[in-house]
Parts: C-alpha cells; sequence; structure tokens
C-alpha cells in the first residue's frame, strides 16, 4: 500500500529534521543500511548452518564421530557466510595509527604509569 501524498511529504520532513538535528546518528543510519545490502550470503549461509545442524544429529543417532566432526565444520562455515556480510556501526577504522598503542594499552598505561 503506497503512502498518501501528505504522508510522503511528512516523512520527508521528518527525515529532514532529523538530519538537520543529529547528522551523526543520521550518517549511522545510513552506515547500517549499506553494510547489510547482500541477502544471498545471509540465506545461504543460514542454509548451510541448518544443513549442518541435520548432519550433526544424523551424526550423533549413528553414534560416527568424524561425521560429527564434519557436521560441525558445516555448522560454522554456515555461520561465517551468514555473518561475513555485516559489520558493526561504530567499529570503522581507528583515528589511532595502525603502529600506535591500542585501547587496552592505554588503559594498561594508565593504570600501572601512574602509582
Amino acid at each position: 500500500m503506497a503512502l498518501s501524498d501528505r504522508e510522503q511529504k511528512l516523512l520527508e520532513e521528518m527525515e529532514r529534521n532529523l538530519i538537520e538535528e543529529d547528522a551523526g546518528f543520521a550518517n549511522r543510519v545510513r552506515d547500517v543500511g549499506s553494510s547489510n545490502k547482500d541477502g544471498k550470503k545471509l540465506v545461504l549461509g543460514v542454509i548451510t548452518m541448518l544443513v549442518g545442524v541435520v548432519l550433526l544429529i544424523l551424526a550423533v543417532s549413528l553414534q560416527v564421530a568424524f561425521f560429527g566432526v564434519v557436521a560441525f565444520m558445516v555448522m560454522v562455515i554456515g555461520l561465517v557466510v551468514a555473518t561475513s556480510n555485516f559489520r558493526l556501526p561504530g567499529l570503522g577504522k581507528s583515528a589511532k595509527s595502525p603502529g600506535g598503542p591500542s585501547f587496552f594499552e592505554d588503559r594498561w598505561d594508565q593504570r600501572f604509569n601512574n602509582d
């Protein structure tokens, strides 16, 4: 069901107001939406994971350990494929240099060097 002209105008106005008031939030929301575009990987990963679960149940019922290990590996591969397309917002490139100290090193230095 399509939106009426009035509803579309209200929606566009709300979007403009959001971008004007909190541009950082709008950019994070836009980044999350753009990073999760490939649904084929998600579907393929979920199907592969479900096949792995079925194989694992079959391996337990047949009591074959090697078959169970292979089934578990299929499940892990499905999980990796399903989640390989997603990235968390705000965990992009750090402002620090790659060779510089990490967050945890900074915390360690703050705790133990300020004696």
